[in-house]
């Protein structure tokens, strides 16, 4: 399974230098885990950045994966990842 952070989905999105880096993960879409609170940060950086309409097709992409709640166990692992790989938020 994969599971892409908010600042992997960015990157993609605006196809920047990283973007290669995630593209494998993000299309793999059998594979690819979608948690709701990226999805928030994602439709909150893209909505202020390019509007309504880009931020409903970022998330229309992002639904395709299986889009899964954040629970506790979950939200541990995203920071201790998040920390370990020096990740952003958006």
């Amino acid at each position: 399974m994969n599971v892409v952070d908010s600042s992997g989905w960015l990157e993609y999105f605006v196809n920047g230098p990283g973007a290669d880096h995630f593209a494998p993960a993000i299309e793999d879409l059998d594979a690819l885990l979608v948690p709701e609170i990226c999805m928030l940060e994602v439709a909150r950086v893209v909505f202020r950045e390019r509007g309504e309409h880009a931020a409903l097709q970022a998330l229309a992409l992002m639904e395709q994966g299986q889009v899964v709640g954040l629970d506790f166990s979950l939200m541990l692992q995203a920071a201790f990842l998040g920390q370990v790989h020096k990740l952003t938020f958006g």
